[in-house]
């Protein structure tokens, strides 16, 4: 584990430094005896002439050892100062690689999911309740199509209800009246995934809107997916209404960023985040910030890397790939970890 080696060569700093130290008090014990020796051997004249010379040997020996010992330590010093640096750069690159790859991991989740809900909402506005309701909105019509969306919500959990649109913006039925009773009859005229849904080319397009809260859906955070729906269901038919579909984001993406593989020891130090193109926090395994928080992100004009940002946290990241159709919407998949022990 590269954290280890690091703790290793710190451990081994620190244990040197000791004992250079004890080594230094020796040495200066030595000095003290070797200079007290000195001076009985004054006292004792010729007597103490050659207790002098091997009171001067000593004295020479415990300098040279403070000299080696000095040279040590400015010499160690600066190599494990080294092979510290170089292993928090290995476990920032080696760490970072590895929270790049799994917000990629993140992100393509996402990506694959909302390319079923891209392709679910333009296949249920061919769907002859939704287009009849939409070409003649009579009671039964809309009965009829209420109904019908009710079976698709039955069988697709993942949405929290589905709606058909006159023209004008006008919902004329949901899937789920029951629970949702403020949708129908009231205008989405203004929203934007109406007015671009109507302005799509053919039934091959579609219209998202930045995820957000719903107020007909009880505040609900969705990700609201819309296309035309087309005179006879036909793909270049004339554009008679709008389906919106309501994916159930909250729950959803909870669930995305909730299981990224972190080990028991990453996760209480690790977020995992989804954000926009903007860089706004869409999801977060904390649940702090979802809408209201704008992540620092850094990429450098990458779409997949890792840095170590102000604080000493690794931050991996990933733009959306996008899959098969769907060229994703410019979201990333971040990642931010705090390091073990100062490691990184």
């Amino acid at each position: 584990m590269p954290e280890r080696i690091v703790a290793l060569s710190r451990a081994v700093s620190d244990l040197a430094t000791r004992k250079m130290d004890e080594i230094q008090a020796v040495t200066n014990t030595t000095k003290i005896l070797a200079l007290n020796a000195l001076i009985e051997a004054m006292r004792a004249g010729e007597a103490g002439r050659g207790f002098a010379v091997v009171a001067q040997e000593v004295k020479a020996i415990s300098e040279r050892i403070t000299g080696i010992g000095q040279e040590l330590r400015s010499q160690m010093a600066v190599q494990t100062d080294e092979l510290n640096t170089l292993g928090k750069g290995l476990v920032s690159q080696l760490r970072g690689g590895r929270l790049a790859d799994l917000a990629l991991n993140m992100i393509d989740i996402i990506d694959r999911n909302l390319y079923e809900r891209s392709c679910d909402v333009r296949w249920w506005a061919t769907d002859s309740a939704v287009v009849e309701c939409a070409a003649d909105p009579s009671e039964a019509n809309r009965r009829h199509a209420a109904q019908r969306l009710g079976v698709i919500l039955g069988a697709y959990t993942v949405y929290l209800d589905l709606w058909v649109v006159d023209a004008k913006g006008v919902v004329l039925a949901n899937g789920r009246p029951d629970r949702y009773r403020r949708p129908v009859g009231s205008s989405v005229a203004s929203e934007s995934w109406f007015r671009e849904a109507m302005a799509t080319r053919s039934g091959a397009d579609f219209a998202v809107a930045d995820i957000g809260t719903n107020e007909q859906l009880d505040r609900a955070t969705v990700a609201t997916y819309a296309t035309a729906i087309r005179a006879g269901g036909e793909e270049d038919g004339a554009v008679i209404g709008v389906l919106g579909i309501f994916f159930d984001w909250q729950s959803q993406s909870q669930g995305v960023v909730d299981s990224v593989r972190l080990t028991d020891d990453e996760r209480p130090r690790t977020r995992c985040l989804l954000v926009d193109s903007r860089h706004r926090v869409i999801a977060a395994s904390d649940r702090q910030g979802v809408l209201t928080e704008n992540f620092p992100l850094r990429t450098g004009g990458h779409g997949h890397g890792s840095y170590l940002d102000d604080k000493g946290h690794v931050v991996g990241f990933a733009v959306t790939p996008g899959y098969e159709t769907y060229k994703g919407l410019g979201w990333f998949g971040v990642i931010v970890q705090d390091s073990v022990g100062g490691c990184g």
